[in-house]
């Protein structure tokens, strides 16, 4: 059995960790290319010819549905992303990085990168994937009764 007040603990420094640690990493955004869409294009350019399906971009935000919709339609009106229908799904749609907003991402994310580095270093490589492995752990849902 967990023990309530240690797993407390853990998650309250878990959380703050990340809180502190996001704080200090979000001035790598600016008004070229905000977090939010930072996010939709890492999803984006990992796709096969920089591409992905609108759901999966939205399974990997953390704002609903509604509003990935909106901030897509955004991105595309600013020459970022296409879009298009699914030809595997009418209902869906697929959404591709441009060369500029390719080009963008890569600029932005070799500074996050850089950051998110220098921020990491006080562990070394096994602890990095110790942390890793963990919080895929926590990530994972449990088995229902």
């Amino acid at each position: 059995m967990t023990d309530r007040r240690l797993a407390i603990d853990a998650w309250e420094s878990l959380f703050r960790a990340q809180h502190e640690v996001f704080h200090e990493i979000s001035s790598d955004f600016d008004d070229e290319l905000g977090q939010a869409e930072y996010d939709v294009l890492l999803t984006v350019t990992r796709g096969p010819e920089m591409t992905a399906r609108l759901r999966d971009v939205t399974a990997n935000m953390l704002i609903s549905q509604p509003s990935v919709s909106r901030l897509v339609d955004r991105m595309v009106s600013r020459g970022l992303l296409t879009k298009c229908a699914d030809p595997d799904d009418r209902r869906g749609s697929l959404v591709t990085a441009t060369d500029a907003g390719a080009a963008v991402f890569r600029r932005v994310a070799s500074a996050h990168g850089k950051a998110i580095a220098e921020r990491m270093s006080p562990l070394d490589d096994a602890e990095l994937a110790q942390l890793r492995d963990l919080t895929a752990k926590l990530r994972r849902r449990p088995a229902s009764d």
